[in-house]
């Protein structure tokens, strides 16, 4: 698979972001094995520095859950801004203190620091989310699970 990379994405509205990162076909297979509920699957689209922001890097992610998966709970990098889009399915998250909300495609959200609740809301159908992250160049990791 051909990764995205920030020159390809110059000038390109979302539109056009979105439209690429439908097209990529990264679908996991659904269902688990001995018990353990399916997680999402992370592609890294592009992790470019921004060259009008020194210091900081444009970080794309595309989460696909298979049906009934979940992300655990977690928080990002300190200086993480976090820009979420459904691409197809139905999301449900929980940031912070925040209530449960489910985003369906073409739905945005601004996530906060600690994503409490991150899920595909359906049983049966996948879900694709894309996660557009401006981040400090030298902070990572970008996702931090809580501590169990």
């Amino acid at each position: 698979m051909r990764p995205i990379t920030f020159s390809m994405l110059a000038g390109v509205s979302l539109a056009g972001v979105v439209a690429c990162a439908t097209a990529r076909s990264n679908t996991p297979t659904a269902g688990s094995t001995h018990g353990v509920p399916p997680r999402e699957t992370v592609t890294v689209a592009a992790d470019e520095p921004i060259p009008n922001l020194p210091g900081k890097r444009l970080v794309t992610h595309i989460v696909d859950y298979p049906p009934g998966a979940s992300s655990l709970p977690h928080h990002h990098a300190p200086s993480a801004f976090i820009y979420a889009y459904v691409l197809s399915g139905e999301i449900r998250s929980q940031v912070d203190d925040e209530p449960v909300r489910v985003y369906r495609p073409g739905e945005t959200w601004f996530p906060g620091a600690h994503h409490r609740v991150s899920a595909n809301a359906s049983d049966t159908e996948p879900a694709r989310l894309l996660a557009v992250i401006v981040v400090d160049v030298g902070d990572e990791p970008l996702v931090i699970p809580d501590p169990h």
